[in-house]
C-alpha cells in the first residue's frame, strides 16, 4: 500500500504541474479576424490537450507556434512537461507528440528534443519502477516478465546489443521494456543509452513527418519533388540502423522464440493444452 500511495503522490503532482502550465498560458501575440460587420473581433481563447488524430496534431501545433513567437521558454517547457508526463506512466501516445515536435521546433531540433526527452522519461519510467513497481509487475505479466527473463540471461554477454535489438524490432512493447528492465537487474546506464540510441529511427522518422506536414498546404505539396526527396530519406534513415542490428542479431543474440508481443510461443501452446 505504501508503494501505491507514494506513486500516486508522483502522479497527482504531476498531473496538477501540467494542468496549472496548460490552463494558465500567457498573453499570445495579438491576432485579429474580421468580424460579420467588418469590425476585427480578437482570437478566441485556445484551449489545449493531448492530439489524438492529426487534424487536431495540426490545429495544436499552429496554437503553440503562434504562441512560440514571443513565449518560446513557455512553449518549451510545456511541451517538454507534457512528453515527460506521457513517457515516465507509460502512457501512449509519443507518436504524436514526435510530430508535434517537428511541427513546433523544425526538424533537428525537433530530433533533439524527441531523443533527449524520450530517453529522460523512459528512464524515469525505469526509476519508477524499481522503486514502486516490481511486485505489480511480477503480478499482471507473468509470462512474458519470465519470457523476457530468459532472454536476458541468455544474451547477458550483449545485453546492450540485445536491448537495442528489441528498440529496433519492438518483439515487446517500449512501455513494458520500461518498466520490466529493473525487474531484469538491467543496469541503468545500459538502459538508458540503449533507449537513447535505439530509439534514434523511430523519433527521427516521426519529427521529420511532422516537419512535412506542418509545411503542406495541398495535396499538390505531397508530391512535389522535394517532399519525395525528405520521404525517401525518411525511410533509407529508418531501414539502414534497423538492417545492421539485423544482422548482428543473426549471428550474436539469441532471439528465438520471442513473438512480436514478447510471449513465447511454446508457453502460449502450453497453455492451450492446459484449457483443453
Amino acid at each position: 500500500m505504501r508503494s501505491l500511495a507514494g506513486l500516486a503522490a508522483i502522479v497527482g503532482a504531476a498531473t496538477v504541474h501540467l494542468y496549472l502550465l496548460s490552463t494558465n498560458l500567457p498573453p499570445g501575440p495579438k491576432q485579429l479576424r474580421p468580424g460579420p460587420e467588418g469590425e476585427d473581433r480578437e482570437e478566441p481563447e485556445y484551449r489545449l490537450k493531448f492530439p489524438s488524430d492529426l487534424d487536431e496534431l495540426r490545429e495544436l501545433a499552429e496554437i503553440l507556434k503562434f504562441y512560440k513567437r514571443e513565449h518560446y521558454g513557455y512553449v518549451l517547457l510545456l511541451y517538454c512537461s507534457a512528453y515527460l508526463y506521457k513517457q515516465s506512466f507509460a502512457i501512449p501516445g509519443s507518436s504524436f507528440l514526435n510530430m508535434l515536435a517537428g511541427a513546433i521546433f523544425g526538424p533537428w531540433e525537433g530530433l533533439l528534443l524527441a531523443c533527449l526527452l524520450a530517453t529522460f522519461g523512459s528512464t524515469f519510467c525505469y526509476l519508477l519502477s524499481a522503486a514502486f513497481g516490481k511486485r505489480f509487475v511480477v503480478q499482471l505479466f507473468p509470462d512474458k516478465v519470465g519470457v523476457l527473463q530468459r532472454k536476458v540471461e541468455e544474451n547477458r554477454s550483449s545485453l546492450f546489443f540485445f536491448l537495442l535489438f528489441l528498440r529496433f524490432f519492438p518483439m515487446t512493447p517500449n512501455w513494458f521494456l520500461n518498466i520490466s528492465c529493473p525487474v531484469l537487474n538491467v543496469p541503468i546506464t545500459i538502459f538508458f543509452f540503449s533507449v537513447f540510441i535505439g530509439l534514434i529511427p523511430y523519433n527521427f522518422i516521426c519529427v521529420r513527418t511532422g516537419s512535412i506536414l506542418s509545411q503542406i498546404s495541398s495535396v499538390d505539396d505531397i508530391f512535389s519533388w522535394a517532399t519525395l526527396a525528405q520521404l525517401l530519406a525518411i525511410a533509407l534513415a529508418a531501414l539502414v540502423p534497423g538492417a545492421l542490428i539485423k544482422c548482428y542479431g543473426r549471428t550474436r543474440l539469441k532471439v528465438d522464440g520471442m513473438d512480436c508481443n514478447g510471449t513465447d510461443p511454446a508457453q502460449i501452446t502450453r497453455q492451450d493444452h492446459k484449457r483443453k
